[in-house]
């Protein structure tokens, strides 16, 4: 709410503003860790070129030694002549000798970590110096405000036998790092404080130069209205890029006004074309069924046959409900031609799946159904329409020199009825998947093309989903999943 309320002159005062600010931290951020980890990197090999020299010194310390070379006179090596003291004091660092267990055996007295000296080295130390490939381990840690490192590796005889670990303790001088960083970062203060001074300074100018005309179009705009008579904008004196914006605007105006009047009528003339299709198409999917119920009553009528009446009340029944079904669209159609309202009820779909294909009995046509019932809450009137469209398809894809093989299968999964229509017709073309569901779109030389956009619309209100598969001169199957609402 407040962002939307400040101006787009504040806006780019500020964006321009932020952005400086961002940019200094960033890169006073990223020189700031750039100077620390070249100042940890410089450390780290500083300690390791230093524990090479004094490795090379003590090496040489026990090739010339009188003692036998074993961990337990390495104290009595290193104190003759005071050859620890020389070792510190040549390469300017403490050193301390410990034993394979971690004993402490001697040190140089420029130690200045004498707790941790006194206490031996820890067994997990001595665990990740074996773990390591160059038998080195490396600590680092603070102490009274400055920071250290420790490194621990192997003393070995000249077959490489572990005589004792080595300990050099080296403390990170790192004032010199600091005086940078502090430097850097007063000479970035004051560059970018000058950098924010002249930014304020622009940002301003340049929001006012750009908003000045967008302001004065932004009053035009306001006034537009879609329901009445548009003034074009009238700008003279202004930058190329505002120009074609009023330009554009001028010519939105020209084309909304004719495309208004256009729409007013086309939309009217489309409105009732659609409805009538609509309802032309939701009439006639009751005749196809009853013209065939009446075509094979009249083959198969025979007055003594013994169940001739059972038969012609079944013919009956199917030509009464069709006929309600046209009475009730005729019905919705007088009320500003909607279609009739659902009636929904718990249904065992396979019966009514059965009613449906009854009207096709001359067809060949199988049906594959569960032992149990498959109860769903649907309207009767919808889930007929949608069979014996989905049938009427299937039949009409069949070319006339083939015999139709029309498999209609029924199952639940879980919380799913499925219903699929398997046809053995000429398949429907790549180029034509796409649009198969769409109202007026039809393959047929006959036909509104509304039936399947008709039962997907149908589907889809019930919030389940219609698919098929179609291979070309093989066949196509459709499949609808409906949710079972317990």
């Amino acid at each position: 709410m407040i962002s939307n309320k400040i101006s787009l002159r504040s806006r780019l005062f500020i964006a321009m503003i932020f952005l400086i600010l961002v940019a200094s931290v960033v890169i006073a951020s990223i020189t700031i860790l750039r100077y620390k980890e070249e100042a940890q990197q410089y450390h780290n090999n500083r300690l390791k070129r230093k524990e090479i020299a004094i490795k090379q010194h003590i090496n040489y310390i026990l090739r010339r030694t009188t003692y036998p070379i074993t961990t337990d006179n390495i104290p009595l090596i290193f104190k003759e002549k005071g050859k620890i003291f020389e070792l510190s004091e040549v390469h300017q660092m403490p050193l301390n000798f410990y034993d394979l267990n971690g004993n402490l055996l001697i040190k140089s007295n420029q130690s200045f970590l004498r707790d941790t000296i006194k206490q031996g080295i820890p067994g997990i130390v001595i665990s990740k110096i074996n773990n390591t490939l160059d038998k080195r381990y490396l600590v680092s840690y603070e102490k009274d405000g400055e920071r250290f490192q420790s490194s621990y590796s192997y003393i070995t005889d000249i077959k490489f036998k572990p005589l004792a670990i080595l300990n050099l303790p080296y403390l990170q001088n790192d004032n010199s790092v600091k005086n940078d960083i502090n430097a850097f970062l007063k000479n970035i203060i004051e560059v970018y404080f000058i950098m924010i001074l002249i930014s304020i300074g622009l940002a301003y100018l340049l929001s006012n130069y750009i908003t000045r005309s967008i302001t004065s179009i932004s009053e035009k705009i306001k006034q537009t209205r879609l329901d009445k008579q548009n003034k074009k904008i009238e700008a003279d004196n202004v930058s190329g890029e505002i120009k074609i914006l009023v330009d554009a605007y001028n010519n939105m105006i020209d084309q909304l006004q004719e495309s208004a009047i256009r729409l007013a009528v086309s939309e009217r003339e489309n409105a009732w074309r659609e409805m009538a299709k609509q309802v032309a198409h939701e009439i006639k999917n009751p005749l196809t069924p009853m013209r065939l119920t009446v075509q094979s009553f009249q083959r198969k009528f025979d007055p003594k046959h013994p169940g001739i009446e059972e038969k012609l009340k079944e013919h009956s029944n199917i030509l009464i409900e069709q006929i309600d079904t046209m009475s009730t669209i005729a019905s919705a159609f007088s009320n500003f031609a909607k279609m009739p309202a659902r009636k929904d009820e718990i249904l065992d779909m396979s019966e009514i799946v059965k009613a449906a294909l009854d009207i096709f009995k001359e067809h060949n046509i199988s049906l594959k159904e569960p032992n149990a019932p498959i109860n769903i809450n649907f309207d009767r009137t919808q889930l007929i329409r949608v069979v014996t469209n989905l049938i009427k398809n299937a039949l009409q894809a069949i070319p006339e020199n083939r015999t139709a093989e029309i498999t209609v299968h029924l199952s639940k999964n879980n919380n799913t009825a499925t219903l699929s229509v398997s046809d053995n017709g000429l398949g429907i073309k790549k180029e034509d998947q796409t649009r198969i569901f769409e109202p007026n779109f039809t393959t047929k030389s006959s036909g509104m093309g509304l039936g399947l956009a008709m039962v997907k619309s149908i589907i889809e209100t019930y919030e389940g989903t219609i698919g098929f598969n179609s291979e070309i001169d093989k066949g196509t199957q459709f499949e609808i999943k409906i949710p079972i609402h317990n």
